[in-house]
């Protein structure tokens, strides 16, 4: 980030009275509501974990032992809420979430599906006379239980949550269990069948129940198989003789609805009578019915009736239109699994049934990581509104968030747009369609024998495993040529926010032979930025079959939904459309066919969702808390005012001294000392290096020196000015630390020119044709950010820390990532600084540089300083020195002659001595008389010799 510290305003001195009248006031507002809510530490929480057995099964009457954990806090009774687990997880994997919903009073019950970990049964897929029956008597359980809020007889009131496979749960549960009064499914599935068997031609996502397209649905085996491979080493997580009670809980023996709270039998493997000797059984723990159905998929490709039937009854969409209950549908961008698609079909589906639904597009999913603890905590909002009652109305709004440029340091910038209810459901406005012109003519795309080699668009929860990985996975997708047709817009004049699923019109048809099955098609739409670089937003691609190609070689038109996405097209980028015949993560076609593909209508009609920009951060908590916290603000407001106007104790002897350290230190709790008694001077025209290993304390002396952080003891004078957070003289201070961060589409001129208006602070005095000069940038200053080079950047970087040509100018490893070339124009460009008059303090790692650079340097190890003072003065502190001269023997011989010096050697026309305190002056005097022109004379050690040598870390 580079920045201009301070720019703050001189406060008005506020008189003694007043402030101790505020401080009171203050002080009695705040006093009542901290106590009510002191203590900083997450409230406790109580863990119970059983065995419960249940009665489940089409009849209910099939016991079954699930492993449970239930989690208590601090006051009872409460409402509670199931906690379901992803496929191939077990109650653990959602121990953070369960611990997080009792700390905000909820009575949280998490378990391990049947068929994982310890539970017992084989894996339905969320089965309804399985998976769902069994949350059901787990509903049960937690009527019987006293810490749970009744709403009658039976009936406990509560809520369910759960990602992917828990989130379908969620939803089956609440279409067929009453009781459940909210839910907050996530990252999940409408309709299996569409999820795993896609096809964007023929049946977009929403269709009704009983749709006849599953069978021609295009089968997506990468994540298929991932599943299938979970489900079959489920029964590796079985432990057999491990106690029904986790180490360090209480187990109260109750089993209520039919439980025993016992642990299993040593001699009983859960799984379901699968016994875990003798050969391994290819099902896993999944039934019979779903190993038969993903056998038969694998194989074939396609779905045979009896698969469709299977994958229909275990999907929520079979259930949604009993849904009334409100729900809270968080769906990721980055998910190859279940597309944004899946939730759209969902709340459509949910909202036509009367319940209030609410969406929220978050930036992770399957390939992007799970919820973090700021939507964690929007959800848990979601309960406490619906459950108890409490806390804002979250209402039946629509947010997504929207991934920007990457920031220096490597995190992408996001931003939350809100809009005012999800488009697309009854009485909500749709999203606006925006059509882009594409150009390109009829192509020929060959489908391979046996579909191999084929194109890359995805690699499966590549982004949950390498962090930040969601933008890399971008990239990786390959087009093979011959095998995919391209279409191209023009560039995009302005930014266009793509949020939702594009449609495109095509024209298909076959090379020769016809394709009475249709074609199987894979499209994708590619954000091209100017340099060509080519990103597939969540690494998305839309699978279709055609309907029968003619062998007449005659065209079928077909609409394609393009994949559901949020993605900002910066001006200057244009949108790609690309249709392959392969697929990497799809069954692709065996048989070898050519197809020609053409546009039937030139027009993308593209989604954009107006909104407004909003807080990524959800409230923090009730109303109470906010009240604290503005309190609290509100006093240490008022206690900054008066310590800032008291330490500001000028000293007039330093007012024209840039920088002055006096015994600064800086300790932080559990006793680490990052600086200690730290003192140096900085003059006018200085350009000062400060150098010392990682952990020598330089960049915690950088912090207090801008003050963002206050010292443990000492002063920092800044033109005679006491530091502190807010210092008026901090705005004589320019600082570029931890790299820039402009906006890539706009000039280096309108990024400068930006920055500075920001300050508050008059155009006239920001000097943008100065700093620019320095800088060296010249005409590029017009050109995009997008277009610049690393050294460019940095260049700018060091213009803007310039603006208002700041006494003293704070620099921390400008030279980072930059080229030799780039390193020399950078060196000149603090040089021409320094010789106006100002300042500069560079910290660097590198040593060489900073001899070329600096005149004078600090060192500094271990918190400590070892030395300080001209770069020259440094480097001879060996004694040692280099002659450059026209008689090397004549030379050698007179210096051997004279008392104290030693080590005298000769190399071409170089003479090395150690001199031992003789000043080099005296040394080039007894040449000189000795009759030896002198072209040359200085050190001899490098400033990294010197370094080594101060720092003890010599060889």
């Amino acid at each position: 980030m580079s920045n201009t510290v301070g720019g703050v305003p001189s406060l008005p001195r506020p008189r003694p009275r007043q402030v101790i009248t505020t401080l009171v006031v203050v002080a009695l507002a705040t006093a009542g509501l901290v106590w009510a809510n002191a203590g900083g530490d997450p409230p406790p929480v109580t863990t119970r974990a059983q065995l419960l057995t249940l009665q489940s099964g089409p009849d209910r009457d099939e016991p079954v032992r699930l492993d449970t954990t239930l989690y208590l806090p601090e006051t009872t009774p409460a409402p509670a809420v199931l906690v379901a687990h992803g496929f191939g997880g077990t109650k653990d994997s959602v121990e953070q979430d369960a611990r997080e919903l009792a700390q905000r009073g909820f009575v949280a019950l998490a378990w391990s599906a049947r068929g994982f970990g310890r539970s017992e049964g084989q894996i339905g897929l969320n089965d309804p006379d399985y998976e769902v029956t069994d949350a059901s008597r787990l509903v049960d359980w937690l009527a019987q239980q006293p810490e749970v809020v009744k709403d009658g007889p039976d009936d406990p009131r509560v809520g369910v949550t759960g990602g992917s496979y828990g989130g379908a749960l969620s939803l089956l549960l609440a279409g067929m269990d009453r009781r459940v009064d909210a839910l907050a499914p996530v990252i999940t599935y409408n309709d299996l069948g569409q999820a795993l068997l896609p096809n964007s031609a023929g049946a977009p996502a929403g269709t009704p129940a009983g749709n006849p397209y599953g069978a021609d649905g295009v089968f997506k085996r990468s994540w298929a198989g991932i599943f299938f491979a979970a489900g079959t080493g489920a029964a590796g997580l079985a432990n057999p003789t491990s106690d029904a009670t986790e180490p360090g809980t209480k187990d109260d023996g109750s089993g209520g609805a039919g439980g025993t709270g016992v642990p299993a039998p040593a001699d009983e493997a859960p799984g379901g009578g699968r016994s875990q000797a003798g050969p391994v059984d290819p099902c896993g723990r999944f039934t019979e019915a779903v190993c038969r159905a993903y056998d038969q998929v694998a194989r074939t490709g396609v779905a045979d009736k009896a698969t469709v039937d299977l994958l229909h009854r275990v999907s929520p969409v079979s259930v949604t239109a009993r849904i009334t209950q409100p729900t809270m549908l968080v769906q990721g961008e980055q998910d190859t699994l279940f597309g944004l698609d899946q939730a759209d079909a969902t709340a459509r589906q949910v909202s036509a049934a009367g319940a209030p639904v609410k969406v929220v597009w978050y930036t992770g999913g399957h390939d992007g990581g799970k919820p973090g603890p700021e939507l964690r905590g929007e959800i848990a909002d979601w309960f406490d509104f619906h459950l108890r009652g409490r806390g804002a109305n979250p209402g039946t709004g629509f947010e997504y968030a929207v991934q920007g440029a990457l920031r220096a340091q490597g995190a992408p910038s996001v931003r939350t747009v809100s809009a005012g209810a999800y488009p697309g459901l009854a009485g909500a406005p749709g999203a606006e369609r925006r059509g882009i012109e594409l150009t390109g003519r009829e192509q020929t795309a060959v489908n391979p024998p046996g579909g191999n080699p084929a194109s890359i668009s995805s690699m499966p929860g590549l982004g949950s495993v390498i962090a930040g990985s969601s933008r890399l996975s971008g990239r990786i997708s390959v087009d093979l040529p011959g095998q995919a047709a391209r279409f191209a817009s023009q560039p995009m004049t302005s930014q266009l926010l793509i949020a939702g699923a594009t449609t495109a019109r095509l024209r298909v048809a076959s090379a020769g032979g016809g394709a009475p099955e249709g074609a199987a098609l894979f499209a994708k739409l590619y954000d091209v930025g100017p340099d060509g670089t080519r990103t597939l937003p969540g690494s998305a691609v839309s699978a279709l079959r055609t309907p029968p190609l003619p062998a007449d070689g005659s065209a079928v038109e077909v609409t394609v939904a393009l994949p559901a996405v949020v993605r900002p097209i910066e001006a200057d980028h244009r949108v790609e459309l690309v249709v392959s015949t392969t697929d990497q993560a799809y069954a692709s076609s065996p048989d070898a066919a050519a197809y020609k593909i053409s546009l039937a209508d030139p027009a993308l009609r593209v989604p954009v969702v107006p909104g407004t920009r909003s807080s990524s951060a959800p409230p923090a908590g009730p109303l109470i808390g906010i009240a604290v916290v503005l309190g609290v603000v509100a006093l240490a407001v008022v206690w900054g005012v008066v310590r800032r106007r008291r330490a500001d104790d000028a000293d007039p002897d330093l007012a024209d001294v840039p920088l002055v350290i006096e015994d600064l230190s800086k300790a932080y709790p559990g006793g680490l000392k990052a600086v200690s008694d730290l003192s140096f001077r900085v003059e006018r025209g200085q350009v000062l290096g400060l150098l010392g290993p990682n952990g020598a304390g330089k960049t915690t002396t950088l912090r207090m020196l801008m003050g963002l952080i206050q010292p443990s003891a000492g002063t920092i004078r800044v033109f005679g000015h006491r530091i502190h957070s807010g210092a008026p003289v901090l705005s004589r201070i320019g600082s570029f630390v931890e790299g820039a961060g402009f906006l890539p589409h706009l000039s280096g001129r309108a990024n400068l020119e930006l920055y500075w208006a920001a300050t508050g602070r008059p155009v006239e005095k920001a000097h943008f044709e100065e700093a620019l000069e320095i800088a060296g940038l010249g005409a590029a200053v017009e050109r995009k950010v997008r277009t610049y080079s690393q050294g460019m950047r940095q260049r700018l970087a060091i213009a803007q820390a310039m603006l208002g040509f700041p006494d003293l100018m704070v620099l921390d490893e400008p030279t980072n990532g930059l080229d030799p070339p780039q390193i020399h124009q950078m060196r000149e460009v603090l040089r021409r600084y320094a010789a106006t008059g100002r300042t500069v303090v560079v910290s660097s790692h590198l040593l060489a540089e900073v001899e070329q650079t600096c005149d004078h340097v600090v060192v500094m190890h271990r918190g400590k300083l070892v030395a300080a003072g001209k770069v020259d003065d440094i480097v001879a502190g060996g004694g040692e020195a280099t002659f450059r001269v026209d008689n090397a023997t004549a030379a050698a011989e007179a210096l051997r002659g004279v008392t104290g010096v030693s080590d005298v050697t000769v190399d071409g026309d170089l003479v090395h001595a150690d001199l031992d305190g003789l000043p080099r002056s005296a040394a080039v005097t007894v040449l000189v008389r000795a009759g030896v022109a002198v072209e040359q004379a200085g050190p001899r050690r490098r400033l990294e010799d010197a370094f080594l040598q101060l720092v003890g870390e010599e060889s």
